[in-house]
């Protein structure tokens, strides 16, 4: 019997079976790849050279900004390469590698979006507390904690995966290297440790969720208690978008991992894996960012500076 040791690469999903078909997903993936890096970036410079950015918020979006950067530079290179190339190889290190990041920033990207929702709750519920509740101290600790817990996850789904004898192949029917899709050639019941891992993360990937739908909803029972229908409006057209995105984030993420191998099928699998891996990345700066005005101010600001820089 081959185990995972015999494995040397790994095949992904091809997109098409003809060139033309492969060079326009090339041409859409590397669109999209450039809209998350422009978006994403100029929401980085902006926070960073504004001082006056320099609030709980802000960082909060940063570090977001930080974890969509990485999050999508993790698959969409690799998906495209193999598009251009006409080739569907991943060597068995790479897609260690590619699930170990993965997971870390998808993993460390949820804790921040449940951070943010506080952010949020305290701000609009709590206002007179926010200073004490969410200094620069505060902060930094949540933000880390954030990091800290998705590369500790991260950590335990890689060994986990890549512990385990693989004896049906070496085809992952999938863009990039999932979990899920790599449990598929074991053929060992020691699967079953790396599935009850991924339970319990799902678990506490609902309780967040939960926590942030209470969040809003106290968020939202505050904004009807408001006098100024201006004020109103301002905090329903912030604060729905976001639960909005959380929304698809997780119930996309938690279909992916948790779904019944009956209802599994490649085409399923890859809009599934779309909605929760390349979709919120190149969405979050238009969604969490370019909606408020300092931000959009500040954007505004670097263009002359870099025109000054660069003549």
């Amino acid at each position: 019997m081959s185990n995972s040791s015999s494995v040397t690469e790994f095949l992904l999903l091809a997109f098409a079976d003809t060139r033309e078909l492969q060079l326009l997903h090339f041409a859409l993936f590397l669109g999209i790849y450039l809209a998350a890096l422009l978006g994403n970036g100029l929401i980085l410079s902006a926070i960073a050279c504004d001082h006056r950015l320099h609030t709980p918020m802000y960082f909060f979006l940063l570090n977001l900004a930080l974890l969509d950067l990485g999050c999508i530079s993790t698959t969409l290179p690799k998906a495209m390469a193999n598009a251009l190339w006409d080739t569907k190889a991943i060597s068995y290190q790479g897609c260690a590698v590619q699930v170990l990041f993965f997971v870390f920033l998808i993993g460390a990207e949820y804790s921040l979006l449940t951070v943010m929702a506080y952010d949020r709750y305290v701000a609009i519920c709590k206002p007179l507390h926010y200073r004490s509740l969410l200094g620069s101290r505060a902060c930094g600790q949540m933000a880390a904690a954030a990091w800290g817990s998705g590369f500790l996850n991260a950590v335990l789904h890689t060994a986990n995966t890549f512990s385990l004898p693989l004896c049906h192949g070496n085809a992952v029917e999938q863009f990039f290297c999932e979990i899920p899709q790599i449990l598929k050639l074991s053929c060992s019941d020691a699967y079953l440790r790396e599935v009850g891992a991924l339970v319990f993360s799902i678990f506490l990937a609902f309780a967040c969720f939960v926590f942030i739908v209470v969040s809003y909803v106290q968020i939202f029972r505050a904004v009807l208690r408001m006098p100024s229908e201006q004020g109103k409006h301002k905090a329903f057209s912030t604060c729905l978008p976001h639960l909005a995105m959380a929304s698809l984030f997780v119930s996309t993420a938690i279909f992916a991992y948790l779904k019944p191998p009956s209802i599994s099928s490649p085409s399923l699998d890859l809009v599934v894996s779309l909605l929760y891996s390349v979709v919120p990345p190149a969405v979050n700066p238009l969604i969490y960012s370019m909606r408020k005005q300092e931000l959009k101010h500040a954007v505004r600001k670097l263009f002359p500076y870099m025109l000054l820089k660069h003549p």
